[in-house]
């Protein structure tokens, strides 16, 4: 899937988007992941808050993975409605171990073998008063919405 060839710092969230999503304007920092693929963060130094956006392109499962895998290990798990036509699911902490305050991930199966991962970590002001899991489509969203316009589609 060419869409997901590129760098996700400079095309899975437009400057707009990240400012959006932690409130400032600040560059995204790469920190991919062998296992999975590329993957960038965004994060407000000043509010602890950040996003980010992974493409899992190395593991050619796609969605199933994430739920052969992390769905049994996961302390939260969510099924949320389609993003834009794609199935997604929210997953945060680890069965058995505290779960996460203020920090939701959301994985969004693009294609049978490819998903992409959205994490969102809640600035210091809302970590205790939002919902992470809750905030998380809005993120996956606007990261579909930036793919499929440079996909064209």
């Amino acid at each position: 899937m060419s869409v997901l060839s590129g760098d996700p710092c400079a095309d899975a969230l437009t400057p707009q988007q990240v400012v959006a999503a932690v409130g400032v304007s600040v560059a995204g920092k790469r920190e991919d992941l062998a296992q999975t693929g590329p993957a960038c963060a965004w994060s407000n130094h000043g509010t602890g808050g950040a996003v980010g956006v992974s493409y899992t392109v190395n593991t050619h499962v796609g969605l199933s993975g994430v739920y052969a895998n992390t769905q049994p290990q996961s302390a939260v798990w969510r099924i949320l409605p389609d993003i834009q036509g794609f199935p997604a699911v929210a997953h945060a902490g680890t069965k058995g171990g505290e779960i996460p305050v203020g920090f939701c991930q959301a994985s969004i199966g693009l294609a049978d073998s490819i998903s992409i991962d959205v994490s969102l970590t809640l600035g210091a002001s809302k970590r205790n008063t939002e919902d992470a899991c809750s905030l998380i489509p809005q993120i996956a969203d606007m990261t579909v919405t930036t793919l499929r316009a440079k996909a064209g589609s």
